[in-house]
C-alpha cells in the first residue's frame, strides 16, 4: 500500500500492485488501477514511481533468493 493525497487534502491509502497507470495532468495526477477507478492525486508521476519503488523493495526485502537452475543435474 501507498499513500497518496486526494486534491481537496484528503490523505488515503491506494493498492500499489493494481496501479495501472499514471498520468500527469495540470495541477494533478490521475492514477488509474486495474478495478477501473481513477483518483486524482496531489503528487507526481515521479514521487508515486518513487513510492511504489520503495513499496517493492520493501515487500521483497525479506524473500529469500531463489537459483532458478537448482535441483536440474546437467547430463
Amino acid at each position: 500500500m501507498i499513500a497518496l493525497t486526494k486534491l481537496n487534502g484528503t490523505k488515503f491509502t491506494i493498492n500499489a500492485e493494481i496501479i495501472e497507470t499514471i498520468e500527469g495532468a495540470p495541477n494533478s495526477t490521475v492514477v488509474a488501477l486495474a478495478t477501473n477507478n481513477r483518483y486524482n492525486v496531489r503528487e507526481s508521476v515521479d514521487e508515486i514511481t518513487e513510492k511504489v519503488i520503495e513499496y517493492r523493495r520493501k515487500v521483497n526485502a525479506d524473500r529469500k533468493v531463489v537459483n532458478p537452475i537448482s535441483g536440474f543435474d546437467r547430463d
